[in-house]
């Protein structure tokens, strides 16, 4: 009687069986990629989420910015005070007046300037126009004076239209927005130089050990950044608003000290903020004074700006902001679209903390590295 040899059932896989295929189904190159698009789409969300809520709380965002900004840059001045003997609060109080004076006096000459020169520069804008109209009818392209009326009518037509009015109505309103974004950035301001330092240590309460010794790092290279960036960015728009405004003053254009002071505002928009002033200066020239002075203006315009370009700026900025200007184009460019003007001049500072964040992340003179690069430290140290 031979053996009988029976089937074998094969018996259904445990439980480690299935979670091992499960997991060989996301070891391979495919299932890496999966992983990763879902980290990248769930990395994506929350910033999309993040950038909606800030750009629909501006009105306190962005003068908290400002004030950081402004503070970073203060800070030495209320330190010297205080190592003077001042007490916290009358130090606090002293820079803050100071500043308010500065602008003050800087807002109070500009609109002194624009009272008592506007009229004459309506006037010259007016002669001016006559000339340019008279230089155009002289063109070998023939544009008719029918042709010039009809563009005046549809420039007044715009201005007494309802668009115009609508127009008025929200710039109203962005004023008012603009009041109060100032008021709180003084209020916020003044916090922060008062207790600033204070402040990053009650949100640095919930760490310990190295997160905490990070976040000590992290909050100090934010301040030293942005507060170089303020200071040398000040002095090289300094350099060109007095040169460019003396040679405005030397020319005779009208409003020379407004567009001076124009000059050292734009000066804070990298990249563009030079370009725009020179356009302004050279268009107002233009009108007021004619062609030959125009080009006289943007020649000035051209030296002053390849002065502080070649020789200041590298000197001054080479400590506090080291970006390559492609990522100051882009922060640039990111900052216009979410918050205008504003957020063209916060852009550069912003991005060069995080920068200087990511180079003391794990040292005073340790960057942050890769998490393959630390991974394989790891082993090796095993």
């Amino acid at each position: 009687m031979g053996w009988s040899r029976r089937p074998r059932t094969e018996q259904p896989p445990g439980p480690v069986a299935q979670r091992s295929r499960a997991g060989a189904l996301w070891a391979d190159g495919f299932g890496r990629a999966g992983t990763r698009s879902v980290q990248a789409l769930a990395l994506l969300t929350l910033v999309t989420v993040a950038v909606f809520a800030l750009t629909k709380l501006t009105l306190v965002v962005i003068p908290v910015l400002i004030a950081l900004v402004l503070a970073s840059a203060i800070h030495p001045l209320v330190s010297w005070l205080r190592r003077r003997g001042l007490p916290s609060l009358a130090a606090t109080w002293a820079a803050l007046l100071a500043i308010v004076a500065v602008f003050g006096g800087v807002l109070t000459a500009v609109v002194y300037a624009v009272a008592n020169q506007w009229q004459d520069l309506a006037d010259q804008a007016v002669a001016g126009l006559s000339e340019l109209q008279d230089s155009i009818s002289h063109l070998p392209i023939e544009i008719t004076d029918q042709q010039i009326q009809d563009a005046q009518d549809a420039v007044t037509g715009f201005l007494t239209s309802s668009s115009f009015g609508s127009g008025a109505i929200a710039g109203f309103s962005a004023g008012a927005n603009f009041v109060t974004g100032g008021v709180l950035t003084i209020v916020v301001l003044f916090f922060f130089l008062k207790d600033g330092p204070r402040i990053w240590e009650f949100l640095l309460r919930p760490f310990d050990g190295e997160a905490y010794a990070r976040g000590r790092r992290v909050g100090g290279r934010t301040v030293t950044t942005m507060g170089g960036y303020v200071r040398g960015t000040a002095i090289v728009a300094a350099v060109d608003a007095v040169g460019i405004g003396l040679g405005l003053v030397i020319m005779g254009v009208p409003l020379a000290i407004p567009l001076a002071v124009l000059v050292f505002l734009l000066a804070f928009i990298p990249l563009v903020g030079a370009t725009l002033a020179g356009v302004l200066a050279a268009l107002v020239t233009l009108v007021a004074n004619g062609w030959v002075d125009a080009l006289i203006v943007v020649a000035i315009v051209i030296a002053v700006n390849q002065l502080e370009g070649n020789l200041l700026q590298p000197v001054v900025m080479a400590r506090s902001l080291a970006l390559h200007p492609l990522v100051i184009l882009v922060a640039v460019t990111v900052g216009t679209v979410l918050a205008g003007i504003t957020g063209a001049v916060l852009a550069v500072p912003v991005a060069a903390s995080a920068w200087g964040a990511v180079q003391v992340w794990n040292g005073p003179d340790l960057p942050a590295r890769p998490v393959q690069q630390k991974r394989r430290e790891t082993a090796e140290g095993r």
